[in-house]
């Protein structure tokens, strides 16, 4: 038997803010967010909390890009973009996984396929833009 979970603001406000944004937070982006809010909000709160999201479906995690784990609270099938030069996650809604290919792989390596995730990388436009590159040189 699952044990009662206490109210929490805290939680509250973690939820909240990876709900609140599109930009796939890691958990040091949702410290960073919360702590002129909440000054005895810790880092390892922020990871508890992360892991207790997953675990019930609330949110998922994208994976590990440029070092840390980044989450996503569109639970939708959907696919992802990540830029390999600055990092930036992106939801791509109209490119479902496709589940006949779950079904292939199911029979093809008899295998009982739940789920897969499709996730595109390469670089975004502000990364591609040789200008954008160019000015960057040249401020510096």
């Amino acid at each position: 038997m699952e044990r009662a979970v206490r109210y929490s603001k805290k939680r509250e406000a973690i939820l909240a803010a990876i709900q609140g944004t599109r930009c796939h937070p890691s958990a040091e982006w949702v410290y960073k967010q919360l702590k002129p809010q909440h000054p005895d909000l810790s880092l390892g709160t922020v990871y508890r909390n992360l892991v207790f999201f997953q675990q019930r479906g609330l949110i998922q995690s994208v994976g590990v890009i440029q070092g840390q784990e980044r989450f996503d609270a569109a639970l939708a099938p959907h696919s992802h973009f990540v830029c390999n030069c600055c990092g930036a996650v992106l939801d791509l809604p109209d490119i479902a996984p496709d589940s006949a290919l779950d079904q292939t792989v199911s029979r093809q390596y008899e295998l009982t396929v739940q789920r897969h995730e499709l996730t595109f990388y390469g670089l975004c436009p502000s990364c591609s833009d040789p200008q954008q590159y160019l000015k960057e040189e040249t401020s510096s």
